[in-house]
């Protein structure tokens, strides 16, 4: 078994990122956009995918790492019999072209280095032809370059497929790798400065995370959290993806794999209220207008994901080549939900849109006309049946979650308007259908039996979807219904203390989701019970529970989509935007400045 998930570190440019393992290898990395096809792939595979390793000669994980203090830069110590050495790894904000910086420092004694480089572009699979010109060591295949170098220049030599440097440094040396990845037919990327570069790159960092207004306790967890949320986004657009990594599974060994290296609508109204409650109004901002430019069309054609640039096809493939992380196969390229009907981001949608008007963003012209084409749409379509929240392959079904959404979305034009009459807009309409829409739910949606609203109607199933009932308005906390939906999901749920998203013990002829085998507790559902007991009154039972999950963050404060508590893993796509979107909201809501609308 090769590293697990949360050996990992994330590196990355706010274009792209790497995963760097502990024993000094990366695993991962996409080149030059979060998207674009892997050329380090082992992490889906073997070393023969392509990874980079730089450590000592025959050690193996490093002593000890950290991110130096608030920014994206990794410091890994080992410490040997023969000396002491740190490598520090980052990816400065590019100016052009994507570089990946590992500078190596002699702390004490005398150490021998091993550097290991193995290209392998398309995801592991094509072997690139390998030159020396200028210094620097080559590598290209069809539309990829990726140009090596080291200052002070030390020997490389080639072994087994792969580009070796042996050297050694003693205390006070240096020796700085740069590895720039340029289209093919383009001529040599000017040089960078590695040490002026980790100089800029540790300032921009600080500076940047020294604009959050969280005071409340456990700072640093948010910090960390939202310097995650900002690696995680594409610069050029503003677009925040799921995840850097495409297909680390739910289940070891399991099918559930996915591509999470796209911008979800389902994240937008958490996200931008956390980026505008805690200070950070130019994420906020791009984000809002990454949705608008991206939702922009027919409301027929909306989509629940799009590419970093607001890109449509999405077309999901395997890749045979590649045997999966610890065999959990396929491994899949793109992501076929996104042609699925999901009645819930419309409401999502406006509601990031109430969010941004409410905390005075500013008003684009056109949005507010977009707003107007969903509610119209939705005026037509709430009554039908969708995949939810949770991208079921199976039959659509009348969601619970996805009625709720369609409230908010009614909700949040209703007051739009009696707040401004000077806006466009069906008032009379719009309430009407509030109304039928939330008489409806309570009604089909709600099992009286058992004092709970369930995933669908007419089912037996919970999902922890409806835990955010209260969160957003559609029923007050104290209302009988939302404590026993929430006692009910967090008896029937519980995953060794933490949630499963949904429950499938009740459905006939297999799971809701039409996917085989099982998965673990959805980390961001467990946020939300915290957010949900608190709400009910059960502050202590919250805080317990937020103390809890913060001890599932690995050594560098990071989480993934899921975790199994009985093997004490985590699970599934990693880093997690969710997650760390889940964390930050309970912290603000737990401390006094986060609200429900």
């Amino acid at each position: 078994m090769g590293a697990l998930i949360e050996d990992y570190a994330l590196i990355g440019d706010l274009q792209t990122a790497a995963l760097v393992g502990r024993d000094g290898s990366v695993d991962w990395l996409c080149l030059p956009r979060f998207d674009s096809p892997a050329c380090f792939a082992s992490l889906l595979g073997d070393k023969d995918n392509g990874h980079w390793r730089l450590a000592p000669a025959g050690a193996r994980e490093c002593t000890r790492r950290a991110y130096l203090e608030d920014s994206l830069v990794l410091e890994s110590v080992w410490e040997t019999d023969a000396g002491t050495v740190k490598v520090t790894d980052f990816m400065p904000q590019r100016d052009r072209a994507p570089d990946l910086v590992r500078i190596v420092e002699g702390v004490s004694g005398s150490v021998d280095m091993l550097s290991v480089l193995r290209l392998r572009f398309d995801y592991g699979h094509v072997v690139p032809w390998i030159r020396r010109t200028d210094g620097h060591r080559v590598a290209v295949a069809g539309p990829d370059s990726v140009w090596l170098r080291s200052e002070p220049p030390v020997p490389t030599y080639g072994r087994d497929f792969s580009t070796r440097s042996e050297f050694t440094v003693a205390a006070g040396e240096q020796v700085a790798f740069v590895l720039t990845w340029h289209p093919s037919h383009e001529p040599r990327p000017k040089l960078l400065d590695p040490y002026e570069s980790l100089r800029h790159s540790l300032e921009d960092w600080r500076e940047w995370a020294g604009r959050c207004c969280y005071r409340g306790p456990h700072r640093d967890a948010v910090v960390r959290s939202l310097i995650t949320l900002k690696a995680l986004t594409y610069a050029p657009t503003g677009g925040i993806v799921a995840a850097p990594t495409t297909s680390l599974p739910e289940e070891i060994g399991g099918v559930r794999n996915w591509d999470y290296r796209y911008c979800w609508l389902r994240d937008s109204t958490l996200t931008l209220g956390a980026l505008l409650s805690l200070g950070y109004e130019d994420e906020a901002a791009a984000w809002r207008d990454w949705l608008l430019r991206a939702v922009a069309g027919d409301p027929a054609d909306l989509q629940i994901m799009y590419g970093v640039a607001g890109e449509r096809r999405l077309p999901e493939t395997d890749v045979p080549w590649l045997a999966g992380y610890e065999r959990s196969f396929p491994v899949r390229i793109g992501n076929s939900a996104a042609t699925q009907f999901q009645l819930d981001i419309y409401g999502e949608v406006i509601d990031s849109l109430h969010v941004a008007r409410s905390d005075g963003l500013g008003v684009k012209p056109h949005a507010w006309n977009i707003q107007r084409c969903f509610l119209e749409f939705l005026q037509t379509h709430w009554r039908e049946p969708d995949e939810g929240l949770w991208e079921i392959r199976g039959p659509r079904r009348h969601f619970v979650h996805s009625k709720v959404m369609t409230w908010v979305a009614a909700d949040r034009a209703v007051r739009a308007l009696e707040a401004d009459p000077d806006l466009d807009g069906d008032l009379d309409g719009w309430r009407a259908m509030r109304d039928e829409v939330h008489r409806e739910v309570c009604e089909r949606g709600y099992d009286a039996a058992r004092g709970t609203f369930t995933q669908f109607y007419g089912s037996r199933e919970l999902d922890a979807a409806t835990l955010l009932i209260p969160r957003v308005g559609f029923l007050p906390p104290d209302d009988p219904r939302v404590v026993g939906t929430v006692d009910a999901v967090r008896r029937d749920l519980a995953h060794d203390g933490l949630l499963r998203r949904y429950s499938c013990e009740f459905s006939p002829g297999g799971p809701v989701d039409g996917v085989p085998g099982g998965e673990g507790a959805f980390l961001v559902c467990s946020f939300w019970l915290a957010d949900a007991l608190h709400m009910t009154g059960r502050t202590k039972e919250a805080r317990e529970l937020f103390e809890h999950l913060l001890t599932l963050r690995n050594d560098v404060g990071l989480l993934s989509e899921e975790y199994d508590a009985r093997t004490g893993r985590q699970l599934g796509n990693f880093p997690q935007a969710f997650s760390h979107i889940g964390l930050v909201g309970t912290a603000l809501l737990l401390s006094g400045q986060g609200t429900a609308d």
